[in-house]
């Protein structure tokens, strides 16, 4: 990590919500793309596959828009990464749940989709929710 790296952490959280937006952007031109082509078939799960990006994105930008000092942001980084991991599994979860349901099939596989993500997110998330709970107990 270089120095300039380390000076710039406090556009970290809005390089993250801008991410997390173009994300569910892309979801939703993905979404319209695939009901063009796909003959009037609709799927729930690929109309709404927007919102993990959206609700996943939203909590965790208003947690880190605080400064984060550099050790605590080099030993949440593994959580964090695990907490956008799982967020990235859900949404590819949903879309593939989308296109086996316009396809007019079914998996079994796509309830481990759900599964790992949804814990992937819960293991992420709480290390960084303990972070911000502690850092509003403490007087500035």
């Amino acid at each position: 990590m270089s120095i300039l790296d380390m000076n710039n952490k406090s556009s970290a959280p809005q390089k993250t919500g801008i991410t997390y937006l173009i994300a569910t952007v892309a979801m939703v031109i993905l979404e319209k793309i695939y009901r063009l082509f796909g003959h009037g078939v609709t799927s729930p799960a690929m109309t709404w596959m927007f919102l993990f990006p959206l609700a996943g994105g939203l909590p965790i930008y208003l947690v880190n828009r605080e400064k984060v000092d550099i050790e605590d942001a080099e030993r949440l980084r593994s959580f964090s990464n695990l907490y956008h991991s799982g967020i990235a599994t859900l949404t590819v979860g949903s879309f593939l749940k989308g296109v086996l349901e316009i396809a007019g099939t079914d998996s079994v596989y796509l309830l481990y989709f759900y599964i790992v993500g949804f814990g992937m997110v819960l293991l992420g998330i709480v290390p960084l929710l303990s972070r911000a709970s502690k850092g509003h107990s403490e007087p500035n």
